[in-house]
């Protein structure tokens, strides 16, 4: 028979006891060689690193990425489902460098590249164990024993392959740009990594006066980066706006913006109670006017270094990127520190003068020599404020890139760097990623495609060791350039075999050579590893050592059919994967994304330690368990909304849903095993089950088509939510209607289809829930099935996904028992509003509505309401009465004058034939002494009057009404009810079974005695008594107030027969 279940909620135990099942029976391993041959459907894993813990953010993202797949594995598919590890960058060496003790570059190399590389391939690996359990704990089903490692030398061999096949179509070159550098780590950023790091900071931003050669006369030009004024070789103004030359309040005479004049200048000098303004303009001039107009240099470090170059500057340029939203109209230029300035250097064939070394510190030239450039700001403005040349430094607040590794603010900077050429694939990018079915569309379509429509070129290469090495050798000699594509071509070059079988990391590549073919000298790899991403985004190739080996499996796996990362993924894992596609095939490398929303805190604020606010991953799912936690994931809210985490969320979801579907699977069981049924030894024959059952069959495979619609469109809540409902349903309607069929003696036919109906409905939202909850639908499962079926299959997870039988959807019979239930919901509102517990039965109620049910509905709405009789009607007015009163928000501003009247003639009329009329023509027409008015739904305030015989309630067309009237027999027949109802709870507080028999005791009620011995039977039958005393009591007792008589009950259990 079935394992005796336990109605205990906490389903951590269980699910341990789960997941041991399956490692120790390989069910993951079956269910992927169960679908050898089939159909592949391909998932792509973003490879976390293992030097990192797991978070709270992660469980969402390995729940979601565990249910597409489980759900397509049992649709038929063939799922690959390899794990990997991203095992490169910074992170890492920043995690070694803590460990060691060291403190920059410089450092490092001190101890030696090679110790310190092989100290990071230990590092890597630091939380690989908890990765491994989380996994295991959160359900997660990945190949992880095979796992690909972006360290591997397989793996970077075929990025080599990938980066050759990019340079070899002119797309991978070297270039002297503005890059956003980290002084810290001694590398610069790409675009996608520095969007990861933006905070809100206060800092000066400085309005200086530079001096007019020639003129007593000062620009004043405005920086937000007063540490690069040192390095100032021009201003720039826009060549289209109007400037002026002022006499200002503070004796100088300065050139600035027009616009800009009241902002700077009045905010600063005007003296209104003296009368004195702020400035006098002089004359008006377009900027193009100031074009190479000489200034004094501000700097004299500035100015050697630009004679050494044999350059000038110090003079007015022009570009329309300078704009009159803020500071003076005028900016200064330093070319080495931002892309606008570079771009005017260019234009203006400036001097470039560059005085901050790669520590970010400012260089022996200048005054500030080792100072880090943030903390020169203030020495700057200190000098110049001395020399008489700073007019202003305001404090200003704003958004500022800072090192999303080491939380060093970023400056940018000009270096050379390596670039992947991505502008020159713009179109394809863009054509290729409009191929994809992006979840929600509007980050694929708006906030990722807007982005590929502006993209920059990728700056690949990083100056640092723990990464995958750039393919370039260098000549030094004639600077001659070659990229290796492989390590066959590697030892061919050389003339080593032995360099074929090299590791491919610094320092070991680096000491491979060869000779240049056209200058004869020795050509060595340059120096630069390549950004990490690069490697994440190899994924599809690279976990195959494609194209040196498994070209067909990788054919068959490219492109994937499913992905899924954070939305922060759109500038990273999601763009990488794009860029490398393109460029390598022209492809988009997946088909369909669905975005995850980030994990916040249940007051919607981002979760962190310093807040103490963030969610221990392994607490969580220790609490709750992980099918509470995917539940919650699933139905809270849409995937790329932030989820706000907290413990009662989890819990309602686990005691609404999992909670309900438990205990209604804890029934079954119970119930079959009292009377020893075995569902594989029946068949559910469907022409001999009453309405109740076909209705709950028909809602079920309704409910198959729905989930399995939805899952294939992955549409997650919309499934949970579909779940959802049907299980409140079958537990808080079909079993409770069903109950007494259970309790029958013997085993009739309408017993065996009350049991095959709720067993045929449990095993298939198992299966139906399985790859949302893996672990309670897997018990589940087990238990009704594998128990007494040895052939079948021996997880749910090794099950087909069911489909639907179209001959048992009713969908009239569904539309039916929803009228019936939303009659029931009204009719039990109504009773609650006439104070009549649900126990006190009725006599007779009226429903009116369009359409009357027929006699099997009838008889489920007075049952189930305690009604003797039950009457549709199509014309329920005569138990309804209205108050309507005037909307004052919409009549008063329509009618004014008139709305006195207006309220006493609503007042004086019929309700019932206003709301009639309304009905009927969607408007009240009143005559007024003005006229004609005409009043519609909005503009009416309709409240249902109760009181007297009937108590109403009208929703949506359908009206209920009670006849609250109660005779004797009513109300004996309501005692006779509350009596079981406190004789059952007393059961369940004794702790009885429910085949106990008992002998019921009651003393101090004469009223209820008599009631009790004229009902004996009934009463005697619902609570299992064998034997009623009167006068005395024994065993379990409590006293009660019944229907205000005082009456204390007694049970006893009796001994077995």
């Amino acid at each position: 028979m079935y394992q005796k279940v336990s109605t205990n909620l906490n389903f951590v135990d269980r699910e341990k006891e789960t997941e041991k099942f399956w490692r120790e029976n390989d069910i993951f391993q079956k269910s992927m060689k169960a679908r050898e041959g089939c159909p592949t459907y391909t998932f792509y894993d973003g490879p976390p690193t293992a030097n990192g813990k797991p978070h709270i953010g992660h469980v969402l993202t390995r729940v979601i990425k565990d249910m597409i797949p489980r759900y397509r594995t049992m649709k038929g598919y063939m799922v690959p489902r390899k794990a990997g590890w991203d095992t490169h960058g910074l992170p890492v060496e920043l995690e070694v460098e803590k460990m060691l003790g060291l403190n920059g570059k410089e450092q490092i190399e001190e101890y030696g590249i090679e110790p310190f590389i092989e100290k990071c391939k230990e590092s890597v690996w630091k939380y690989k164990g908890m990765w491994e359990d989380f996994s295991g704990t959160v359900g997660f089903w990945a190949d992880m024993d095979n796992p690909y490692v972006t360290y591997d030398d397989n793996f970077i061999e075929s990025e080599w392959w990938a980066l050759n096949q990019i340079w070899n179509k002119g797309l991978l070159y070297k270039g002297f740009k503005i890059v956003p550098y980290c002084p810290r780590c001694g590398t610069p950023l790409s675009t996608a990594e520095v969007s990861q790091g933006y905070k809100t900071v206060k800092e000066r931003s400085a309005i200086v006066r530079f001096k007019v050669t020639g003129e007593d006369a000062y620009f004043l030009a405005w920086t937000t980066t007063p540490w690069t004024l040192p390095s100032n070789v021009a201003l720039c103004v826009n060549p289209d706006e109007e400037y002026v030359k002022v006499k200002a309040a503070d004796g100088y005479t300065y050139y600035m913006a027009k616009a800009l004049l009241d902002t700077v200048l009045s905010s600063r000098l005007a003296n209104e109670e003296n009368g004195n303004k702020a400035y006098e303009i002089l004359e008006t001039y377009k900027g193009k006017d100031l074009e190479y107009k000489e200034y004094e240099p501000l700097y004299a470090c500035a100015k050697e270094t630009a004679d050494k170059q044999n350059k000038k500057g110090f003079f007015v340029t022009c570009d329309s990127y300078v704009t009159m939203s803020d500071g003076t109209g005028i900016v200064h230029i330093a070319p080495a520190f931002g892309e606008d300035d570079a771009n005017v250097g260019r234009n203006y064939d400036l001097p470039f003068v560059q005085f901050v070394d790669g520590k970010g510190q400012l260089t022996e030239e200048t005054p500030y020599a080792g100072k880090f450039v943030k903390d020169a700001d203030k020495d700057v403005l200190i000098d110049l404020d001395k020399e008489g040349k700073l007019f202003d430094a305001p404090k200003f607040e704003h958004e500022y890139p800072h090192c999303w590794r080491c939380d060093t603010p970023l400056i940018y900077y000009a270096r050379e760097s390596w670039y992947i050429k991505e502008t020159a694939v713009r179109d394809d990018l863009i054509r290729n990623n409009n191929t994809v079915n992006w979840i929600p569309e509007s980050i694929g379509k708006g906030r990722f495609g807007n982005w590929l429509e502006n993209i920059q070129d990728w700056a690949i290469s990083r100056n640092r060791y723990w990464g995958t090495p750039l393919n370039i050798w260098e000549c030094e000699g004639c600077g001659h350039l070659e990229s290796i594509g492989s390590r066959a071509e590697l030892a061919e070059r050389s003339g080593n075999p032995d360099d074929a079988k090299v590791e491919l990391h610094r320092p070991y590549i680096d000491a491979v050579t060869f000779t240049c073919p056209d200058c004869g000298k020795t050509m060595k790899r340059v120096p630069e590893v390549i950004d990490c991403w690069f490697d994440s985004g190899a994924m599809p190739f690279a976990q195959h050592h494609y194209p040196f080996e498994n070209q067909e499996l990788f054919k068959q796996q490219f492109p994937a059919q499913f992905i899924s990362e954070a939305v922060d993924q759109t500038r990273g894992w999601f763009h990488s994967l794009m860029a490398e596609s393109t460029l390598l095939f022209n492809k988009a490398p997946y088909e369909n994304v669905i975005v995850l929303g980030h994990v916040q805190d249940e007051n919607g604020q981002k979760m962190s330690k310093s807040k103490g606010n963030a969610v221990d991953p392994f607490d969580a799912l220790a609490t709750y368990g992980a099918d509470a936690i995917r539940w919650y994931f699933y139905i809270n809210s849409a995937p790329w909304l932030p989820n706000r985490f907290h413990g009662k969320a989890v819990q309602e979801g686990q005691r609404k849903f999992l909670g309900t579907l438990w205990n209604t699977y804890a029934f079954f069981v119970l119930y079959a095993n009292i009377d020893g049924f075995d569902a594989s030894k029946y068949t559910l024959e469907y022409d001999k089950l009453p309405v109740m059952d076909k209705w709950l069959l028909s809602k079920l495979n309704s409910l198959i088509t729905e989930v399995d619609t939805d899952l294939e469109n992955y549409k997650i809540p919309e499934t949970a939510r579909a779940l959802d409902d049907f299980v409140d349903q079958m537990s808080n309607w079909y079993v409770r209607r069903s109950r007494e069929r259970f309790w029958a003696k013997g085993m009739e036919q309408d017993k065996i289809n009350a049991y095959m109906t709720l067993y045929t409905a449990l095993v298939t939202v198992a299966k139906l829930a399985a790859p949302m909850i893996p672990f309670m639908t897997e018990d589940i499962y087990r238990n009704l099935v594998c128990v007494n079926d040895p052939s079948a299959p021996e997880s749910v997870h090794l099950c087909d996904f069911p489909v639907a039988n179209p001959a048992y959807v009713d969908k009239q019979l569904e539309e039916d028992m929803e009228e019936v239930l939303k009659i029931v919901v009204m009719g039990r509102a109504a009773r609650n509003t006439a104070n009549i517990k649900n126990r006190q039965p009725i006599g007779k109620m009226f429903i009116g509505a369009p359409k009357a049910l027929d006699a099997t509905f009838t008889a489920i709405i007075t049952d189930e309401l305690n009604v003797k009789e039950a009457e549709f009607t199509t014309d329920a007015t005569a138990f309804l009465s209205y108050n309507i009163k005037p909307n004052l928000k919409t009549v008063g501003p329509k009618y004014g004058k008139q709305l006195g009247e207006i309220r006493s003639m609503l007042a004086a009329a019929d309700g019932t034939a206003l709301k009639r009329e309304l009905d009927a023509t969607g408007k009240v027409t009143l005559e007024t002494a003005s006229g004609k008015v005409e009043l519609t739904e909005e503009d009416l305030l309709i409240e249902t009057v109760q009181g007297g015989r009937y108590v109403s309630l009208t929703e949506g067309g359908v009206t209920v009404a009670l006849d609250t009237r109660l005779d004797d027999a009513l109300i004996e027949e309501g005692f006779v009810r509350e009596i079981i109802s406190k004789v059952q709870t007393m059961r369940k507080e004794a702790g009885f079974d429910v085949t106990d028999h008992i002998t019921l005791y009651e003393e101090g009620s004469e009223k209820l005695r008599a009631i009790i011995d004229s009902h004996a039977a009934e009463i005697r039958t619902a609570v299992l008594c064998d034997l009623i005393v009167f006068g005395v009591v024994e065993g379990y007792t409590k006293e009660w107030d019944i229907n205000g008589e005082s009456v204390t009950l007694a049970v006893k259990k009796n001994d077995a027969k």
